[in-house]
């Protein structure tokens, strides 16, 4: 069994910046895919950034410029740089990584957590 575990969010004023990190632990796996999605209450969760084992990232357009992922996967560990922070930037941030496991990718989640920008 793998597990996430999220930390670094919290409370921010606009413009300002946190940075979240996630780290996998368990026994005998590979991650491929690794990223971040976020939630408003009400609303689905929304892709924030992926980043592939190779280095290959993806961004929202909302976040492109201000956003940052980057990974160390000697450590299984994934981090979100994010600078200017806006209101709307406000949400619950998961974790996400795609394990392989039986030659099959399996999808693991975060318990996520709380970022919250004040204007």
């Amino acid at each position: 069994q793998v597990q996430l575990v999220e930390s670094g969010g919290g409370l921010v004023q606009v413009g300002g910046s946190l940075r979240l990190s996630c780290a996998a632990s368990g026994r005998d796996f590979s991650i491929n895919v690794m990223g971040w999605y976020r939630q408003v209450p009400g609303k689905k969760r929304e892709l924030v950034a992926t980043c592939t084992q190779g280095g290959s990232t993806n961004y929202a357009d909302s976040v492109k410029g201000r956003f940052t992922i980057s990974r160390d996967n000697a450590e299984n560990t994934v981090y979100l740089q994010m600078n200017s922070l806006k209101p709307e930037d406000t949400a619950v941030y998961y974790c996400n990584a795609y394990i392989l496991s039986s030659s099959i990718m399996i999808p693991y989640w975060g318990q996520g957590t709380q970022v919250t920008v004040s204007s």
